[in-house]
């Protein structure tokens, strides 16, 4: 899951209204231009929550004043004068949101979360101002126009028209009345969206199962000492604590014998948001449907996906549930197939069980192993976080020619002491491209999950500037000298948000916004990237045994291999089921809706299978209720993942396999340098030459019999 360009977003359309700022000064460190080394770089070590909120109300009025330079100029509107100033505006805001971000997905506190829920009708009405601006949008419009009649450069086109879009899909062309009722829904749903974030990350953070050691049978020794590291680190030394995070509930429901301790950590796990308490979230979501229904019907829209879907790939909500459909029936039928291979273990052991959710993992192991003889924990132990770094180093050098320098710690501030740095670098010229941060490891007030950002985007309308992007993620701690062990899904998603990364590293244009993503699109260049973890080269390198420093043996690369498609009805179906449910019910009279109950109804009818859950439950859904980045847009990484299959058995065709060196340039030339100052669908069909279709996904899941 990603959250680059967020601030993007923000700048192009934060507004300030009705707020009166004291006068702040310029030393908040916040507000300060980036010095040092590396062009700039963040004064992450110089950032207190106290000065969190007088800073973004100086730095969002200082916007403001440059939008109305902008807005008020009396000359004719160009290109220069209207487009490139507001590209040009909110570099202040720009510097003290790339703090605020940090603050709210890595280093949340009680302090913050209090400010966070004041500033975010705030940031509403900041939106408001700024896209409800008539003599501001009356100027992109005269552009937007003209440039139809004489059409631009195509770089400079392309902004015109993703500013013009971006403008009116959020009211600029409402009349007065309706942009007051537009303004007043988005700020009641910013503040939404802030409280039912905090109620998930409340619920993250309080439930927690602590183990004794005879209750620890069946876990590896490393996740054993990484429990109880975590157990002492919240003063419950001697004992060992199960975290209500992924990281921590996914390895514990595959390797615990104990099945009652795996329904309650499963059961803490997925009711985040969902206990009946004041953290409850259902009552939230039917209160952000409506107005999410109320606000688009003002647009004129029938319903929220129908807005949202307009500039995607998808186009509209009736193509992607199409594609969602179609794969659908393989994986629950699929699913069938696996929940019978484990029963059938679960029988000969004995074990008098009808699969439940909470053993799905468990067994799901028991029956790789029978199948493939393939171990997860024998695996793991090649699975090294350090080597896997390596490992992706040694991708981007090959593909992009990157090469990846550690800067010394304490060279570069950074805002927790786990937070690593490295230089990004031509490794032919030697050209500095960037910095990329890694944050590692899962602690109290980080949000689950991993994730990719930037601080500073690239581009070069006025100088070039470099990247500061980084990868975030929730692996538990080892204890002290120990290494840090991972299982094949989460290197997988390791190589998944270094791919973001890298998206970010290549980029190439002119201006911001063309970095701005298209959801169904960018999720497709870290979908590709994954499929480097499985390449030779990578597993005969990085892949060594974490005691020995031998290779993994050709027998057990060769079981990988063959397992590669294993439980591909669990991981398709636990995702699609969120998919669907986030398209439905965002289709769906949202007046009288019960979450809990469509939930149920919605499920029942697709025939979900009872064995397993929905990856992301309805209350605590992050992606679609805490902003609206995914919101109907979930579908996006399956949409992505058609154009991933399909480029995939580019690369397997190739004479070079995944290193070939021409199918490399095209990559880096269609699908990432240009990010979005070419339409996806056109990009796409330059790297391939064709479109892609479903065929390879299906092949790619195991879901035909036909091979490619």
């Amino acid at each position: 899951m990603k959250t680059s360009l967020i601030l993007r977003s923000i700048l192009i359309l934060l507004i300030f209204s009705g707020v009166s700022c004291t006068k702040t000064s310029m030393q908040n460190p916040l507000l300060k231009e980036w010095t040092g080394p590396y062009h700039g770089i963040p004064a992450f070590d110089n950032m207190q929550v106290d000065d969190v909120k007088p800073a973004m109300l100086k730095a969002m009025e200082m916007k403001l004043d440059e939008i109305e330079i902008i807005a008020n100029n009396t000359n004719p509107p160009t290109f220069e004068n209207t487009i490139e100033e507001l590209e040009r505006s909110g570099a202040v805001l720009n510097r003290a949101y790339a703090y605020y971000g940090i603050f709210s997905s890595n280093m949340s506190s009680s302090e913050f979360r209090a400010v966070q829920t004041e500033l975010a009708p705030v940031f509403s009405e900041f939106q408001s101002k700024i896209t409800q601006n008539k003599k501001l949008f009356t100027r992109i419009k005269e552009v937007y126009n003209a440039s139809l009649k004489t059409p631009l450069p195509k770089d400079q086109q392309r902004v015109v028209a993703l500013v013009y879009q971006g403008f009116a899909m959020n009211g600029a062309t409402l009349n007065k009345a309706d942009k007051t009722a537009y303004a007043a829904i988005n700020k009641k749903l910013s503040s939404l969206y802030t409280k039912f974030s905090n109620n998930v990350l409340h619920d993250e953070e309080n439930y927690i199962t602590y183990l004794t050691e005879d209750q620890l049978d069946g876990l590896p020794e490393d996740y054993i000492k990484a429990a109880a590291q975590v157990a002492k680190s919240k003063g419950r030394e001697g004992a060992y604590a199960i975290t209500n995070t992924r990281s921590s509930m996914d390895p514990f429901l595959t390797y615990s014998t104990n099945r009652m301790l795996r329904k309650q950590v499963w059961t803490n796990y997925y009711s985040r948001g969902d206990n009946g308490d004041a953290y409850d979230n259902k009552a939230l979501i039917t209160e952000i449907l409506k107005l999410r229904r109320e606000k688009v019907n003002i647009l004129g829209y029938d319903n929220y996906a129908a807005w949202r879907l307009q500039n995607r790939m998808a186009k509209t909500p009736e193509n992607a549930l199409a594609l969602m459909v179609e794969v659908w029936p393989a994986a629950i039928g699929r699913v069938a197939e696996e929940v019978s291979n484990m029963q059938a273990i679960a029988d000969a052991n004995g074990d008098d069980i009808t699969i439940e959710p909470w053993d799905y993992r468990f067994y799901a192991e028991k029956v790789r192993k029978a199948t493939y003889n393939l171990d997860s924990d024998e695996v793991k132990q090649y699975l090294q976080m350090d080597k896997l770094t390596a490992a992706m180093h040694y991708v981007a050098a090959r593909l992009f020619g990157y090469k990846f320098v550690p800067v010394p710690k304490g060279a570069v501030p950074v805002f927790h002491e786990d937070v690593n740095v490295w230089e990004v670098m031509d490794q032919e010229t030697g050209e500095h491209i960037g910095l990329w941060y890694l944050d590692p490891y899962a602690r109290e007030g980080k949000r689950s999950g991993a994730w990719a950002t930037t601080y500073r985007s690239f581009s070069t309308f006025d100088g070039k500037t470099n990247v500061l992007a980084s990868n975030n993620s929730n692996f538990i701690k080892p204890a002290l000298g120990e290494p840090l062990l991972i299982s094949w899904d989460d290197a997988t998603t390791f190589f998944h948000e270094f791919g973001h990364a890298l998206h970010f590293f290549a980029s190439n244009v002119a201006y911001p916004t063309l970095n701005s993503g298209v959801r169904d699109y960018t999720e497709f260049q870290s979908q590709l990237l994954e499929r480097w973890l499985s390449t030779d080269a990578v597993i005969n390198q990085f892949l060594v045994h974490q005691e020995t420093g031998d290779p993994m043996p050709k027998n057990l690369i060769a079981k990988i291999k063959k397992a590669a498609t294993f439980n591909q009805g669990f991981a398709t179906t636990e995702y699609l089921a969120s998919a669907l449910i986030d398209m439905k019910i965002h289709l769906a009279d949202p007046s009288n809706l019960d979450v809990g109950e469509f939930e149920r109804k919605t499920l029942d009818a697709l025939k979900m299978p009872a064995e397993l859950p929905m990856r992301h439950r309805t209350p605590h859904f992050g992606h679609v209720f805490s902003g609206e980045g995914y919101a109907t847009a979930y579908y996006g990484y399956m949409w992505a993942d058609v154009l991933t299959a399909d480029a995939t058995e580019a690369f397997r065709e190739a004479p070079g396999g995944f290193y070939d060196e021409e199918l490399a340039k095209k990559l880096v030339a269609f699908l990432f340098a240009p990010r979005n100052s070419i339409d996806p669908a056109k990009a796409y069909r330059l790297f391939r030459g064709r479109d892609a279709n479903i065929d390879a996904l299906m092949r790619a899941r195991g879901f035909t019999e036909t091979t490619p």
